[in-house]
């Protein structure tokens, strides 16, 4: 069963889809089970289809394992009003906020797995997000940028970034980018802010990927087990473009994070029935 709603962000209207388990009985419909939470987070001038419906495809797939699905389009993004980047690189971090504050009002939801998936520019924003927001217990990074503004600075170009204005905007795409935005993403630094999440984390990416570099995902592998708490694991997607654009990739992708998903709930619950 999917839902579209609006998620109020500020004077944002944040346009969302909300997918409810489908592998559910009648039984546990009726009992209100607790169903884990995921929330998507998609990449630079995206939306919540993603390239290739990728996220409408990792909705369906997770929703069918069991777990209560919430992917939505940063404003200015899809068929979310406002200007994308208006607020710079707050602003998404703000939004992903009150998306999170709308699914917990929502019955039946674990707050023990409040899950963020986030893509390229969605990931680094899924995990400052997590980084200052305790109710996210679990970050997993798919094809993560790691130096926001240098990132972001590559895929435009940067013979179109010398050509903005100071407090002017170049259009990307027929995106109005600011120069706002630029200085934002160049004040948030996801290797020093991961430190402040202690959840655990999944880091995949792809091995061909030529927009944000496969290099990243050992780099934060590395960081995030220099924490005291929470565990690291990485998973490289031989051939993989940076959105997992073939059928292939897109079911290693998926696979993976469930399996890893699935693993991680054992882990818990076999810790849990430990008796001393």
């Amino acid at each position: 069963m999917e839902h579209a709603i609006t998620i109020k962000s500020d004077d944002v209207e944040l346009a969302a889809t909300l997918h409810y388990p489908t592998n559910q009985t009648g039984t546990s419909k009726v009992d209100c089970q607790r169903w884990p939470l995921i929330i998507i987070c998609h990449g630079f001038i995206g939306s919540r289809i993603g390239v290739d419906r990728l996220f409408v495809k990792a909705a369906r797939e997770f929703s069918s394992q069991g777990y209560l699905v919430l992917r939505f389009d940063y404003g200015g993004c899809g068929e979310s009003t406002g200007d994308y980047g208006a607020g710079g690189l707050d602003a998404l971090i703000d939004q992903t906020r009150s998306v999170i504050d709308y699914a917990l009002t929502i019955d039946c939801v674990d707050l023990s797995r409040v899950i963020l998936v986030g893509h390229s520019l969605g990931g680094a924003t899924a995990l400052l997000t997590a980084a200052k927001d305790s109710r996210v217990k679990t970050l997993v990074l798919w094809s993560a940028v790691a130096h926001p503004h240098n990132d972001i600075v590559k895929i435009v170009s940067k013979s179109e970034y010398e050509k903005l204005p100071l407090g002017g905007a170049i259009d990307h795409h027929g995106y109005l980018l600011t120069s706002r935005f630029f200085d934002s993403l160049s004040q948030h630094q996801p290797f020093e802010q991961l430190r402040k999440f202690n959840g655990d984390v999944l880091v995949v990416h792809g091995t061909a990927d030529e927009t944000v570099p496969v290099d990243y995902a050992p780099l934060y592998q590395k960081m995030f087990w220099l924490r005291n708490e929470g565990q690291c694991d990485i998973e490289l997607i031989f051939q993989a473009d940076h959105t997992y654009s073939t059928s292939s990739s897109t079911k290693e992708l998926l696979e993976k994070t469930g399996h890893w998903l699935t693993f991680l709930q054992k882990q818990k619950n076999d810790w849990n029935d430990w008796t001393i």
